[in-house]
């Protein structure tokens, strides 16, 4: 019975942790949410308000048959989302495109979850590491988690840091690459053919530091301008300012290369890493930058074998905290070293509003199939929420790991020659086919 089952409780009143809520309290599990706003503001919040949207109001496209995220959404209405529902309700006009009145979204999660008679709203601090006699916890503190809280998950989870510039590298797709140009081949043979190279002859690159000198860049917000870079994670435009040749002896050195069309040695090249264990996504090494996007996609497609590069994700600079999830959670999102504690939201090292949400769904769901004596049972890894949980629980590299958006390179491949939008379509029709399995007639299978 629902009076027998103990508390969750729930760090953060974002847009993770109201999913989360949503979602234990549906199954008939008590809830406590603690939010520490207004107790303790932070520098990017302007109410008190739960599942308070900071940047933009816009939840990208709803496309559910073309986009990865529009897939992402019709996955969570049918998992009975909160936060797709009050999207829903306070819909604005803005093309294919799911944007929301601000103040009318958040109004309607915070006043659903107060009038649900097992979620207790707390405003305090978490300042460190949840009492021990809280068995059972979701932490979905998001990228500006509470220093104090911060510095006690560093402790506990033994990674070096985590608050700093994460200077994300962009991905490309696979079969974006221009393979009759870029071959594959490591410095030196060391790893063999691990690595994409494009080359550059010294014209094509002279042009190609001038283009990251002169780029609009992304400018700090005042609060983020004495956090440290993350070592080894300088931006090549700073590289660059260093001298023309700082980046051919760094991350575009051509040493121990050979391009097989010309047996001679590029004067410099860009060197791509498989950056997931499908290999649909390729990593652009040691290319973490400041430009902004529009310029990001024009100067990087001047790349030979970039020229037609499309970007699971472009580069970004901004303080962050999140965890290396692929070391250190395990499949239903617990921390390894201590598994009371389950994380939600950016944190994890998802990228976005509807991505938090959906992490935030499946912790939820977790945590209550274990209050319920039952097994959490994970999401297929053909649907949008089980690519990227994959991705964030063990998909991705862990040497290299960075917050990631959910995108169709996430997911297995499909049977069939299928390009463009007809595999898109067929990637979507699978995953809700799958979806429906999961959520239908019981998502939490018991052992």
């Amino acid at each position: 019975m629902t009076s027998s089952i103990k508390h969750v409780h729930i760090v953060g009143g974002g847009l993770a942790g109201s999913e989360a809520a949503w979602q234990l309290a549906s199954a008939g599990v008590p809830v406590i949410l603690h939010e520490m706003r207004p107790v303790r503001g932070t520098e990017a919040h302007l109410t008190a308000g739960l599942a308070e949207l900071v940047c933009s109001n816009s939840l990208r496209s709803d496309d559910a048959a073309n986009n990865a995220v529009g897939l992402l959404h019709e996955e969570m209405r049918r998992a009975g989302s909160l936060i797709l529902r009050a999207a829903d309700r306070h819909k604005l006009p803005a093309g294919g495109a799911l944007a929301v009145d601000r103040a009318g979204f958040s109004a309607e999660i915070e006043n659903t979850l107060l009038a649900h008679p097992l979620v207790v709203l707390r405003r305090e601090e978490v300042a460190g590491l949840p009492p021990a006699d809280w068995d059972s916890v979701i932490v979905a503190t998001g990228p500006l988690t509470s220093p104090a809280l911060a510095e006690a998950i560093r402790a506990q989870s033994g990674e070096a840091s985590l608050a700093f510039f994460d200077a994300i590298a962009p991905i490309v797709h696979f079969d974006s690459i221009d393979t009759t140009i870029a071959w594959k081949q490591s410095r030196y043979d060391k790893g063999g053919t691990d690595y994409f190279n494009c080359p550059l002859d010294k014209e094509e690159y002279e042009a190609f530091v001038a283009g990251l000198l002169a780029g609009d860049k992304t400018e700090f917000k005042e609060w983020e301008q004495n956090t440290p870079y993350f070592d080894g994670c300088l931006p090549i435009e700073v590289m660059a300012a260093r001298g023309p040749d700082t980046l051919r002896w760094g991350p575009m050195k051509p040493v121990g290369l050979r391009d097989p069309r010309t047996g001679r040695r590029p004067w410099a090249v860009v060197q791509l890493r498989q950056d997931n264990a499908l290999g649909t996504l390729w990593n652009i090494v040691g290319f973490q930058t400041k430009l902004k996007h529009g310029e990001q996609t024009r100067l990087f497609r001047t790349i030979p074998g970039l020229q037609r590069a499309r970007f699971a994700r472009l580069g970004g600079l901004h303080r962050n905290t999140f965890l290396n999830s692929p070391r250190l959670l395990d499949a239903t999102l617990r921390l390894k070293s201590m598994q009371r504690l389950r994380f939600a939201g950016q944190i994890t090292g998802c990228e976005g509003y509807v991505e938090s949400a959906a992490v935030g769904l499946m912790a939820g769901r977790f945590a209550a199939a274990e209050r319920r004596g039952a097994r959490p049972v994970a999401p297929p890894a053909t649907t949008a929420m089980g690519a990227l949980l994959g991705h964030i629980t063990g998909g991705a590299d862990a040497a290299t790991f960075q917050p990631m958006n959910v995108n169709f390179g996430l997911f297995p491949p499909i049977e069939g020659n299928l390009r463009g939008k007809a595999r898109k379509q067929a990637l979507s029709a699978r995953a809700l086919h799958d979806l429906d399995r999961w959520i239908a007639p019981e998502p939490l299978a018991a052992d």
